[in-house]
């Protein structure tokens, strides 16, 4: 039977991320901004399925995630791989799933990224987005593979009446 390749960790908790030994170094020396326009979470359905939600800004402009990244050796080859920080949901996001990635705040970009700042302050920035700055709406079961890369992926599903 071939071996599967370890694939690197996509998400680390904010909560341990600073202590456990995979992402101690990398949160330490090796902080990144991760832009986005919008995340997705998956809500249980009526049906069984999972319906996916987006999040984004209220005023829809892009935002970072608190990152790390790292050098990561996958099937023999060194790969970049990078790390998306998640932990304590707001109350928009919390309604549909139990965590979210760390949206970290335009003033604390350059805070974050600072080789200096110890562990507690940057955990102190690993607060939850203000959820009166998000917004969310459901988005076409389309998303749920990443075969599709379209515009329907990100568009609002209109409710019918």
């Amino acid at each position: 039977m071939k071996e599967k390749p370890k694939v690197p960790h996509i998400n680390a908790r904010a909560e341990t991320v600073h202590e456990l030994p995979l992402f101690r170094e990398a949160f330490a020396k090796r902080r990144a901004l991760i832009p986005a326009t919008g995340f997705f979470e998956r809500q249980i359905a009526h049906d069984g399925g999972k319906q996916p939600w987006r999040f984004v800004r209220a005023d829809e402009e892009p935002f970072a995630f608190g990152g790390l990244w790292e050098f990561a050796r996958v099937a023999g080859e060194e790969i970049l791989s990078t790390t998306i920080i998640v932990g304590e949901t707001n109350p928009l996001v919390g309604g549909i799933h139990d965590r979210m990635p760390v949206m970290l705040s335009p003033e604390y970009y350059h805070r974050w990224l600072d080789p200096d700042k110890s562990p507690a302050q940057l955990r102190a920035m690993m607060t939850p987005y203000d959820p009166d700055l998000m917004k969310s709406y459901k988005v076409s079961w389309v998303v749920n593979s990443v075969k599709n890369d379209t515009q329907e992926c990100v568009a609002p599903i209109v409710p019918t009446k």
